[in-house]
């Protein structure tokens, strides 16, 4: 068994303080010393093991309360995990050592959480200053587009119907912002069940390509599927994965170059499938590609909201794949294009 330090120390305080004591008490009887130098001494190591008994009960005492103050800590201040020398085993760590440990860990979990509560913040406000401006505005223009025919516009049929028209599409704006984020909500409390199904993927990817062509064709964009496999069965939620292909291929084309090429690969593996989405537009900084799947979050606020879109396809894109139990990464740099990634689970 491991000896600590402040073991050692009343060891070494007790051989020293009895050696001495039993060298004197040989020598008295053989009438070596006298008896006042005898009670002196006795006295002297009488004194030194009461004061190493005292300092051991004291230390017992301290130790205990440390203890208590301890459990008393882990209470009201739990943590995910232990600190690392207790994770390592180390029992016989002093509990002066081990509350020191345990205080400064506890100190820098509390630093993390405020850190981590003050980003949220920050995310939270932007994210209710965005909600609050993507339906002001169609809101706005609806207002806008009634005035106006209320006014008088009404009875004019240059504007009457036109204006009518605008205000229909601004309602299906604020419908489509709305559905999204029940959607999103929806799937992040699991309260959206998925509709699990095996079916062929390549079969949808080329689906979705062929929809989505009317908008590539504004930008001359080639839209490349991948033609090496015929058949990829996955077991996934087919709509929930259509609009996963469709949100990809929309944000690719938004940013894409005029003439430009998106490509959507698809790399079979074991009891997987690794599906990229690339394409060669015009990329996305670094500093960006943390928040990119927030709610809201835009590269370029003004280009994006000319571009249209509610903001919130990437989220779901993200919040469909995680209750797919999986994940998805991005890979760009300016002005060299983006690849986003992800994987799907095959027919077993």
């Amino acid at each position: 068994m491991k000896i600590k330090s402040s073991q050692k120390i009343i060891l070494g305080s007790l051989l020293s303080a009895i050696l001495p004591a039993l060298v004197m008490l040989m020598l008295y009887q053989y009438k070596s010393v006298s008896p006042f130098i005898f009670v002196l001494c006795a006295f002297t190591i009488t004194a030194i093991v009461f004061g190493i008994s005292s300092l051991f009960i004291f230390r017992k005492i301290l130790y205990g309360r440390l203890d208590e103050t301890i459990k008393k800590v882990r209470k009201y201040f739990p943590v995910k995990e232990l600190v690392p020398f207790l994770k390592s085993g180390k029992s016989e760590e002093d509990p002066i050592d081990r509350f020191n440990e345990e205080i400064l860990h506890l100190a820098n979990e509390r630093q993390n959480e405020v850190e981590q509560l003050q980003k949220l913040e920050r995310y939270r406000k932007e994210f209710l200053g965005n909600v609050s401006h993507e339906l002001k505005t169609p809101i706005f223009n609806i207002q806008g587009y009634l005035s106006t025919l209320i006014d008088g516009g009404l009875e004019d049929p240059k504007i009457n119907l036109d204006y009518l028209n605008r205000a229909d599409k601004s309602v299906d704006r604020m419908i489509q912002i709305i559905d999204d984020l029940e959607t999103i909500s929806q799937l992040e409390t699991g309260t959206l069940s998925l509709e699990l199904e095996k079916f062929n993927l390549t079969e949808l990817v080329k689906d979705v390509c062929y929809q989505i062509e009317i908008q590539a064709a504004k930008k001359n964009i080639k839209i490349i599927p991948d033609a090496r496999f015929n058949t990829v069965k996955v077991v996934a939620d087919r709509f929930r994965l259509r609009q996963v292909f469709s949100n990809l291929l929309s944000n690719s084309i938004k940013y894409g170059r005029q003439d430009g090429e998106i490509s959507i690969l698809l790399e079979p593996s074991g009891n997987h499938v690794k599906i990229v989405v690339a394409d060669n537009g015009i990329g996305i900084e670094e500093k960006h590609l943390d928040r990119l799947f927030e709610r809201f979050y835009r590269v370029d606020k003004g280009r994006s909201r000319a571009q249209g879109g509610t903001g919130l396809g990437l989220s779901i894109v993200k919040h469909i794949l995680e209750a797919h139990q999986q994940s998805i990464t991005v890979e760009s740099k300016a002005g060299q294009g983006t690849k986003f990634i992800f994987f799907l689970t095959m027919e077993g």
